[in-house]
């Protein structure tokens, strides 16, 4: 027969389980998740840039992660282990970041990530976190160009894997594309004339103009509209549904606004078209 400590603590477990974090949910994640599988581990990896300033990039001084997809990074990682130090930056430029989730290299990308219908075959989308519309970066004595249509004949510099590689083919298919890996290898190229123009997204223009301030002119005109999103692996529906709870969350209690602020907001750029919509 059954001691009464027995009892006690049977119905103590049977309890437990019934509560919403019972039965081996102690922080509400779900066993076998990927977030359950990242706070044990106690470190979370993610895909950023290291080349873009004011959203991924390694300051050479420190060796820090800056930017405000680093933000974001930084408070997932909070989220999900306690602290937003245990986390391990990946070097991911735009060709490899779905790679590297199929091959579970890192656990998510955050490096402004357009959304799009061919990506989604292969990953898994947040909710959009972030909105961007793509411009023009030329050199700052060079009057030749300043329109979108001033591109037709020139060469212009942009990233592979970007969907700013098929947005200038559509709206200027007369220009010729350098496509490199990476938009650090475009501005020197700029600066030294071997290109005429660099277009991608206008806030990591912002930020690449921003290290030239005196030698480099953003045209000022965007076109079109790019969400970004959180990128997980394919079908990775629980670990996108809570990364989208937590976007909501920061939206609305201000957590988004200070990371844009202390990122961004620096070089003087207002949230205005950038804020996703709250839910």
């Amino acid at each position: 027969m059954p001691t009464s400590e027995t009892v006690l603590r049977t119905l103590l477990a049977v309890l437990l389980c019934l509560l919403p974090a019972g039965c081996g949910e102690a922080d509400g994640f779900p066993e076998g998740s990927t977030m359950a599988r990242i706070r044990d581990r106690g470190v979370l990896i993610v895909g950023i840039k290291f080349d873009q300033p004011m959203f991924g990039y390694k300051d050479p001084a420190g060796g820090r992660i800056i930017g405000f997809d680093a933000e974001m990074a930084r408070l997932v990682a909070k989220d999900l282990t306690g602290s937003e130090r245990n986390i391990r930056f990946v070097e991911t430029v735009s060709r490899e970041r779905e790679n590297f989730l199929a091959q579970q290299v890192v656990d998510l990308v955050i490096a402004t990530y357009s959304i799009t219908q061919p990506r989604a075959e292969r990953v898994t989308f947040t909710d959009p976190y972030y909105y961007a519309g793509q411009d023009v970066l030329v050199r700052s004595g060079d009057t030749r160009i300043d329109e979108l249509s001033d591109l037709d004949g020139k060469t212009v510099c942009t990233a592979t894997g970007s969907t700013s590689v098929d947005n200038l083919r559509a709206e200027v298919p007369g220009a010729e594309l350098a496509i490199v890996d990476g938009y650090s290898v475009c501005v020197p190229a700029l600066l030294a004339g071997r290109v005429d123009a660099v277009s991608t997204d206008d806030t990591i223009l912002l930020g690449l103009q921003a290290q030239h301030p005196n030698a480099l002119r953003l045209v000022g005109k965007p076109f079109g509209r790019e969400p970004y999103g959180m990128g997980v692996r394919r079908q990775d529906t629980v670990f996108r549904d809570h990364l989208n709870g937590l976007i909501a969350r920061w939206l609305a209690d201000g957590q988004w606004d200070r990371a844009y602020r202390d990122t961004i907001g620096v070089s003087g750029a207002t949230s205005d078209q950038s804020k996703p919509a709250q839910r």
